[in-house]
This record gives C-alpha cells, sequence and structure tokens, in this order.
C-alpha cells in the first residue's frame, strides 16, 4: 500500500555513530539541510512504511516544512534536501532484503506464487546475491517456460515472449522488533489489555471494514490459541500460514503483517463475552471524497486507486492531524485529516473529504 504517513521532527544536533541506538535498531534515516546531516527522529515509522513493497513515498513535517521522500530513489521533491537511510550491522551480518515485482495488482515477492499460480526459479537471496556482484547488470529466470530477464540499472522486469515491461523494488524485510522504537509522538503504540484468566476474542480487519475472527481452519489459529501465545508473551509475535501466505501477527503493535506482500492490519482483542455485536459496531468508519460531479464516493482499493477506507482510519486512528499521501492511475494526492481536504499534487486542485460513522 503507497500510504505512509509520518510526524516528524528532525534532531538538532550533528549526527554521531554513538548517539544513532545501534545497539537497538540496525538502521538509521537522515536528512542533509545545508552541508550538515542530521537525524530524523522516530524514524521507526520511515523504516516501517519503507519495508513495505507497495509504499511509494512518505511525507514528513521538519523544523524546514514539509518533505517527500521518495523510497524508489530515495530523493526529495526539493534538490536541496537530501535524505540516506545508513545500515548498522554486526560483522558477518547481512540484511534480510526483499525483491519484488508488481504484479497485475499486487507487489508479490520473488520465489512466490504469481497470480498465475506459477512459482518463479529464483528468490529474494537468489537476486540479491546478483545485484550485491553486479548492481548495474542483469539476470535471466524462468517462470514454467517462461523467460524473464532482470535490470538492475532501469529496476524493471521483462517478458521475453510479450516484451510486456514490470516495474521491481528492492526493499530491507520488515522487522517489526527494529521497526517499532520508539513510540512516535502523536501516534500511540498500542495498549494491550491485562492478562486475566477470562476469553477473549482476537479479530483483524477485512477487506471491507468488518473486524473478522481468526478461525483454526483458514490459519491453523483461533482466538483460544492467539490468546495462550498472547499470555505466554505480551511483546511477542505469532506467525501463521493461509493457503496463499505467510503472516506475523505483533503483539506489541497490535498488527498483522502479511509477509510475502508487506502490506498490514489492525488486530483487535476484546472480552468474549458471548454476546454478537452489531455489525455496525464491528465496522469501521468510512471515507468518502465529494468528486467533481457534488457526489460522494468512496474511497476503494484497485486498479484505479491505491488506498480504501481502511486503509485512512488506520493512519487517521494513528495521526488525526497529520497527512496521507496515496496514487491513482493519473495523480499523485494527499489528504489532510486537519482540514479535511483531498488535494492534487500535481493540479493543487482541493476536494472536501469527510468520515462518515456507521
Amino acid at each position: 500500500m503507497e500510504n505512509a504517513v509520518l510526524i516528524s521532527s528532525i534532531s538538532p544536533t550533528n549526527y554521531n555513530l554513538q548517539d544513532t541506538g545501534v545497539n537497538e535498531k540496525h538502521y538509521e534515516w537522515q536528512i542533509l539541510f545545508g552541508n550538515q546531516w542530521q537525524r530524523i527522529e522516530n524514524d521507526h515509522v520511515i523504516e516501517t512504511h519503507y519495508c513495505h513493497p507497495g509504499a511509494k513515498e512518505i511525507s514528513i513535517n521538519t523544523n524546514q516544512g514539509q518533505v517527500f521522500i521518495d523510497f524508489d530513489t530515495l530523493e526529495t521533491r526539493n534538490a536541496t534536501v537530501r535524505v540516506q537511510r545508513l545500515s548498522f550491522l554486526p560483522q558477518g551480518q547481512t540484511e534480510d532484503i526483499g525483491w519484488y515485482f508488481r504484479d497485475d495488482q499486487l507487489w508479490r515477492e520473488y520465489g512466490s506464487q504469481s497470480s498465475s499460480m506459477m512459482t518463479s526459479s529464483i528468490s529474494s537471496q537468489d537476486i540479491e546475491q546478483h545485484f550485491t556482484e553486479n548492481p548495474g547488470g542483469t539476470l535471466r529466470f524462468t517462470v514454467g517456460s517462461t523467460g524473464y530477464t532482470l535490470d538492475f540499472s532501469t529496476m524493471t522486469q521483462t517478458n521475453h515472449n510479450t516484451n510486456l515491461r514490470r516495474n521491481i523494488r528492492r526493499r530491507p524485510k520488515f522487522n517489526v522488533k527494529t521497526a517499532s522504537l520508539p513510540s512516535t509522538p502523536g501516534v500511540p503504540a498500542a495498549t494491550p489489555l491485562p492478562l486475566s484468566d477470562g476469553h477473549y476474542k482476537w479479530e483483524f480487519m477485512g477487506d471491507e471494514g468488518q473486524w473478522t475472527e481468526y478461525q483454526a481452519q483458514k490459519c491453523l489459529f483461533d482466538s483460544d490459541a492467539i490468546e495462550r501465545q498472547y499470555q505466554l508473551n505480551q511483546q511477542g509475535q505469532l506467525h501463521f500460514r493461509t493457503k496463499k501466505f505467510v503472516y506475523t501477527l505483533d503483539f506489541s503493535t497490535m498488527c498483522q503483517v502479511n509477509n510475502d506482500i508487506g502490506t498490514k492490519r489492525a488486530v483487535r482483542r476484546t472480552p468474549d463475552t458471548g454476546i454478537q455485536q452489531s455489525s455496525s459496531s464491528g465496522r469501521t468508519p468510512r471515507w468518502q471524497f465529494q468528486d467533481i460531479d457534488g457526489i460522494w464516493k468512496e474511497y476503494s482499493q484497485g486498479l484505479r486507486c491505491d488506498t480504501s477506507s481502511q486503509d485512512i482510519e488506520l493512519q487517521y486512528q494513528q495521526n488525526p492531524s497529520g497527512t496521507l499521501p496515496f496514487n491513482t492511475m493519473s495523480y499523485p494526492y494527499e489528504i489532510n485529516f486537519s482540514d479535511m481536504t483531498q488535494r492534487n499534487l500535481d493540479k493543487n486542485t482541493t476536494r472536501p473529504v469527510r468520515r462518515l460513522l456507521q
């Protein structure tokens, strides 16, 4: 999902290796104003979104104004402002890197099944090895009987039979432990409910904004099984697999991450009283924009828009005064939660936005 958001401040101090928190995390995001590299505070939020293959950019508020960071180029829209991501790893260790291609609708990791249910003959590890040896080179591979070429210089994949080209991306693998330190001001961390002997229901936010309970027949874990793991380690993680994907349920951030394509969903833990909740209490608010014809239309993720009401509500809950960039097939946009407006970043036109509670 290309819907990363961050409200951040910039540390006024010079970069100092001893101040990077290397013992706690293996990365640091920095920004260059003038001739001075400055550490970006709360950069775990940037890192979290950067690790998602679908995230294209992020906007941050600094003491020098708003800055947009393009994740593909690691450049900003302002030629005088530069950004960099530093990696700190113990000697002998390498960063876990994922390589992804853009399918018709999703970003998929190499080595996983494509939309045609075919598995490529190479994995992220294979591609990373070739890329490290020759960052400007090419790599050939097959999927079934079809040959492909990856071009690292253009970050594209070409089908030998049809000459169809797709974009590819190289991103670090999502690491909840290092990507969630510490809490961002204005973005409260999930507060776990106290442990008890009662029964709890575990649910994730589904595609249609409906809270959906975990079921053992679909993901091997039901609410009781998840609760037992949670009781053992309230800050831990639970890994599980469905028919299509592998997921990580992180108790400390109360989110579910698709390890294959990087998408993230909200998770909640509520006391199970045995009383069925009404549909209105289980649904997320709807987000709409007023179109040129004056009709209110709902955000829906698909081929024309890469965000949905669920995505918008998740970011709104994290930072009600922030912004949310997203893209359509034609233009980049930004939702401003404070003004409740949507702005076309190319044309600089705005439209009203509303949040419906139901």
